[in-house]
C-alpha cells in the first residue's frame, strides 16, 4: 500500500492541478469539483487543505510569482546594465505568453470563482520592508537593475524603486495588450512596440537616444540567439 500523501503533497498538488485547469479552461474551470478529480481526492481536499478557493486562489498567485522570479533568475548580468533591462523584460514576457491565464490570476487581472488573489501595495516602503512576499521578490529583480542603471550615469539619479515601477508598469502594460492579442500573435509586437517603447523609456529616464538604442539591439539580439524566434 502506498503511503498516505502528506498535507504539504496534497496542497502542491492542487495548485499544479488549479494551473492546469487555469492553462486548459480558463478561470470558469477553476472549481474544487474539477480540483479533486485531478489529483483524485474528494472536494474536501480543497477545504481541509486551504479553508476555501479564496486561499487556494493566493497559493497559485504565489506560485505564479515564484516561476517570474525562476525566470528572471535566469537573465545573467553583462556589462551594460541598460540591455539587461530589457533582458529582464523579454523574460517576463516569455513567461507570461507560455501561461497567460495564471498570470491573469497572479496579477489579479482574473477571479475564478469571484476570488481574487491577495495584492500587496508597494507603495508603501514600511509594507515591501516589512513583508516576506513573491511578488516583492519578482520585483527586486526589476529594482535591482535600475540601481545598476543609475548607478553606471545611464539614467539620471533618483530612487530605484521609482524608476523601477515605471519600467514595471510599462512593460507589463504592453505584455498585457500583446497577450490579448492587439498585436498579433506572431512576436511581431516585440520589434515594432516593445523595442521602441524601451528605448523612449530609457531617454526619458535619462540615456541618451543613440546608448539606448545600442543596448536594444544588443539585449535583442543576444536574447533572439540564445531562445530563437520570438513569438507566441
Amino acid at each position: 500500500m502506498s503511503p498516505k500523501p502528506s498535507g504539504t503533497e496534497v496542497k502542491a498538488k492542487l495548485v499544479e492541478a488549479a494551473i492546469r485547469l487555469l492553462s486548459d479552461g480558463g478561470p470558469e474551470a477553476l472549481q474544487a469539483r474539477k480540483l479533486a478529480a485531478e489529483i483524485g481526492a474528494s472536494t474536501m481536499a480543497v477545504y481541509t487543505h486551504f479553508g476555501g478557493m479564496g486561499a487556494l486562489v493566493d497559493e497559485v498567485a504565489r506560485e505564479g510569482f515564484r516561476r517570474l522570479s525562476a525566470n528572471l533568475g535566469e537573465v545573467r548580468e553583462t556589462a551594460d546594465p541598460a540591455a539587461d533591462i530589457l533582458t529582464l523584460a523579454l523574460a517576463y514576457r516569455r513567461t507570461v505568453v507560455d501561461n497567460p491565464q495564471l498570470y491573469a490570476v497572479t496579477f489579479g487581472q482574473s477571479q475564478p470563482n469571484g476570488q481574487k488573489a491577495a495584492l500587496v501595495d508597494m507603495t508603501s516602503k514600511e509594507t515591501r520592508e516589512s513583508l516576506s512576499d513573491e511578488g516583492i521578490e519578482a520585483f527586486g529583480y526589476l529594482v535591482r537593475a535600475a540601481k545598476r542603471v543609475i548607478d553606471a550615469g545611464r539614467f539620471r539619479p533618483a530612487p530605484e524603486f521609482d524608476v523601477a515601477a515605471q519600467l514595471w508598469s510599462a512593460v507589463h502594460g504592453y505584455i498585457t495588450l500583446e497577450v490579448a492579442g492587439h498585436f498579433g500573435d506572431s512576436g511581431n509586437g516585440v520589434d515594432h512596440i516593445l523595442i521602441p517603447l524601451a528605448t523612449a523609456l530609457g531617454v526619458g529616464l535619462g540615456d541618451t537616444y543613440e546608448a539606448a538604442t545600442r543596448s536594444a539591439r544588443i539585449s535583442i539580439e543576444a536574447w533572439r540567439a540564445k531562445e530563437g524566434n520570438i513569438g507566441t
